[in-house]
């Protein structure tokens, strides 16, 4: 992970994960409408904390995480969030999605990235459209489902540097 501060969205604020994080983001992870796309992760470490700077503690509503692909025929990154169930449906993912993706184009240098949600996560896919993220194509038996134990379909999407809204 490359950050080290903070990156300020319109509404959220992303900083890296902290120790004290981890019950709160192990508790989100596990909240049911959460679950069907997210299985906890091994470590948080490699995840900002998408937080409400306007709370008395900063309050951690998500986590929010990118990877980088090194190699300079093929550069591009990735990005993957989950948020609480009670802050979902409010722009906040997408100020977060929207936040990191700036960072990724301007500090970074990336000029495409790619997000993956599960082809049945339309909530999701609204949100990422809303930052100008368009469908690639579906990607068949991509994921685990945790509803169903089976294989589920990924929509991949991308966006271009100058397709950011």
């Amino acid at each position: 992970m490359n950050i080290t501060g903070e990156l300020r969205g319109t509404t959220v604020l992303l900083r890296p994960v902290q120790d004290a994080d981890t019950a709160t983001l192990d508790r989100i992870v596990r909240e049911p409408a959460v679950a069907a796309w997210w299985s906890p992760p091994d470590d948080y470490g490699n995840m900002l904390a998408v937080t409400l700077p306007g709370t008395p503690s900063g309050e951690v509503i998500g986590a929010i995480q990118f990877s980088e692909e090194a190699d300079p025929e093929f550069r591009h990154a990735g990005l993957d969030i989950f948020l609480t169930t009670s802050h979902q449906g409010q722009g906040l993912g997408t100020d977060a999605v929207r936040t990191l993706a700036r960072w990724l184009i301007d500090e970074r240098g990336h000029h495409r990235l790619t997000i993956d949600p599960a082809a049945a996560n339309t909530a999701a896919i609204t949100s990422y459209r809303k930052v100008g993220f368009k469908p690639v194509g579906i990607m068949r038996a991509y994921g685990r489902d945790h509803r169903t134990g089976g294989w589920a379909d990924g929509l991949l999407m991308d966006l271009l540097a100058d397709e950011l809204t």
